[in-house]
């Protein structure tokens, strides 16, 4: 019997995967598509809690507004009216020093002129205009200490605390802010290198920005709702094979195999949109390249407290707040969930959601649900007023890691272009390449949908320099 044959298979009904899916499937009806998914929902790590009135994330709590690729696969999902919004300038960020919480300012810029950061370190700052670019792969602390003084590293430090769950003193500069780095070495300066970009935008007559900062975004009944309504709508629902595992592929001329346990299939073009860890076991068999420099990506776990209050709980008003290391907290950070988002607690009652683990404590997550729920409520105390015991709580263990940009990674991203050099019809995409939000994501399944489209790779655009907010 033939093996079925399609235009484009993808493995993996993640984000990533649904959404080079339905960017064909707007684009190209015609096209014969197929998605495999090992698990019975699609999703990946997105996945919404709701109980008892309560609705809490398992996996991503939302993502920024200013993502055009993001705005594009909202509408295709048809959920223009059910987006939830929390804007940066009006939900303020807090950041835990010195054993409180401060409010802190959504610009590096205002950061550094608050009185969160000494006066000897403000003129420390001016001094990374004469500071050489560091050699190699810096760590981000090595790398923030370097340019900046350390005054900035307990920012940073929650920054990527929020970002990845990662430790800083891991964590490699030039995998997490490439676009920074590469100002830096362009420039020999930061500093110089935004006031050169700026420059030679207006010399350009490059309209100035709407102004402003961005919006948390998230959806009414959750972030599981997106990768709901991109697998479900009739274009891309019969797509789609569900509790369907790809056990190997086979590159051959003009076509890819691709092996399950129910079935052989052949496609043009083959779309690995999976976490970097499970594209390097399919790759494992086939590449024509030497090996990938490092065998595995490290990850980080985090577990999700979420716990419900009566508003008489003191929560200050905004997004929430993390604390770098050097505060010895037992939580990460909480989410102050019902703030952001009306509707996440039955009315008169608030939900924090707490984030414990991460790449520096593993071993808080081998504790039980009691004890979990009970240290985070003593931490929480230490800092919030909470003139009583949690009315709900739930402990949502992970069920994912975060894959953590450490040492070696640009040299990984450096080999998988190799690879895809070597296989003009193999794509990959997903989470932990070129980044883990889920505007990374849908950026990169916007470039592999266009290089399908256009059947030629494109060129790489120049790396952005991404904004940073808490």
């Amino acid at each position: 019997m033939n093996a079925r044959t399609v235009d484009v298979l993808v493995v993996g009904a993640g984000l990533s995967g649904l959404s080079v899916a339905r960017f064909l499937r707007n684009d190209r009806p015609d096209l014969s598509l197929l998605v495999m998914e090992k698990s019975d929902h699609p999703g990946g790590a997105i996945l919404s809690h709701s109980e008892e009135g309560y609705l809490a994330e398992w996996g991503a709590h939302g993502f920024l507004d200013n993502c055009e690729e993001s705005r594009s696969l909202i509408a295709l999902a048809g959920l223009e009216q059910e987006v939830d919004k929390a804007p940066l300038d009006k939900f303020g960020r807090f950041i835990c020093l010195h054993g409180k919480l401060n409010p802190v300012p959504q610009t590096p810029g205002k950061i550094i002129r608050s009185n969160l950061v000494p006066a000897l370190a403000k003129l420390r700052i001016l001094g990374e205009m004469w500071k050489k670019p560091l050699a190699g792969e810096p760590t981000v602390a090595d790398w923030v200490r370097h340019r900046f003084g350390k005054a900035l590293l307990p920012f940073a430090d929650a920054v990527f605390t929020g970002t990845y769950a990662g430790d800083i003193n891991r964590l490699v500069m030039d995998a997490v802010m490439p676009g920074l780095r590469a100002l830096e070495q362009e420039h020999g300066s930061v500093l110089r290198g935004l006031l050169q970009k700026r420059k030679a935008g207006k010399k350009a007559g490059k309209p100035k920005g709407k102004g402003g900062l961005p919006a948390m975004t998230s959806f009414s009944t959750g972030m599981a709702r997106l990768p709901q309504a991109l697998a479900a709508g009739p274009p891309l629902s019969r797509d789609i094979l569900y509790r369907t595992e790809v056990t190997r592929i086979i590159p051959g001329t003009g076509r890819w195999g691709v092996r399950t346990r129910q079935q052989d299939l052949r496609c043009r073009h083959l779309v690995l949109a999976l976490p970097v860890n499970q594209t390097l076991a399919l790759l494992d068999p086939v590449t024509a390249v030497s090996p990938p420099p490092l065998d595995c990506l490290p990850e980080a776990r985090i577990a999700t407290i979420a716990l419900g209050f009566t508003d008489q709980a003191k929560i200050p008003f905004g997004f929430g707040y993390l604390a770098p290391e050097q505060e010895q907290r037992f939580a990460l950070g909480a989410l102050f969930s019902s703030h952001m988002f009306p509707g996440r607690a039955p009315q008169g009652h608030v939900l924090l959601e707490a984030l414990v683990g991460g790449r520096r404590h593993p071993e808080r997550l081998e504790l039980d649900d009691d004890e979990l729920v009970g240290r985070v409520c003593e931490d929480l105390r230490q800092l919030i007023d909470l003139p009583h015991d949690p009315c709900y709580a739930r402990v949502m263990r992970p069920r994912a890691g975060i894959p953590q940009l450490e040492a070696g990674y640009p040299a990984m991203l450096g080999w998988r272009d190799q690879v895809l050099a070597a296989h003009p019809c193999l794509h990959v995409c997903g989470f932990g390449w070129q980044g883990i939000g889920i505007n990374d994501m849908t950026k990169a399944a916007r470039k592999v949908a266009d290089d399908i489209l256009a059947g030629t790779r494109e060129e790489t655009e120049e790396t952005e320099v991404k904004g940073v907010y808490f």
